[in-house]
């Protein structure tokens, strides 16, 4: 079975602040499927490191309608690259046939079911960030770690 995952949580040094969230659970999925890491934030041309990012006004799915976006602590809107991003991680489920994709939780990318609101005050919220959105529109399955 192939399974894209967040390239952070297999220890791939790609967070905003410059470390990884490598993760037991994640790292363990090698014994049984083939493994394709990401990171949408990379992809989508953002440096490691990099400032801090939140939705602002919404969620993931907001910010693919065009009614939220996303933006750094310092107020830069790095919406675009996060749309970006995400497009490339469609793409490269769909070409690897890849039914399953394992993200990093609390992320305005990749988090599924709550991220952070927004706010920089560490206050979580129901919501999936932009790459789990585009995702689960367009039918994969997507969990988080």
């Amino acid at each position: 079975m192939k399974v894209v995952i967040s390239a952070c949580l297999l220890g791939v040094r790609c967070r905003y602040d410059g470390g990884d969230s490598r993760n037991e659970i994640a790292i363990e999925q090698k014994e049984t499927s083939e493994l394709i890491p990401v990171c949408p934030e990379e992809a989508g041309g953002l440096p490691t490191p990099r400032p801090p990012a939140e939705i602002v006004g919404g969620d993931g799915d907001a910010v693919l309608d065009g009614k939220a976006k996303v933006m750094t602590a310092d107020g830069v809107d790095v919406t675009e690259a996060y749309l970006k991003g995400a497009y490339h991680a469609l793409q490269v489920t769909q070409s690897s046939g890849a039914t399953h994709v394992i993200l990093k939780a609390r992320s305005p990318s990749c988090g599924c079911g709550d991220i952070y609101d927004g706010t920089f005050s560490g206050t979580l919220t129901s919501g999936d960030g932009v790459t789990t959105a585009l995702l689960k529109r367009h039918g994969v399955t997507v969990t988080s770690l």
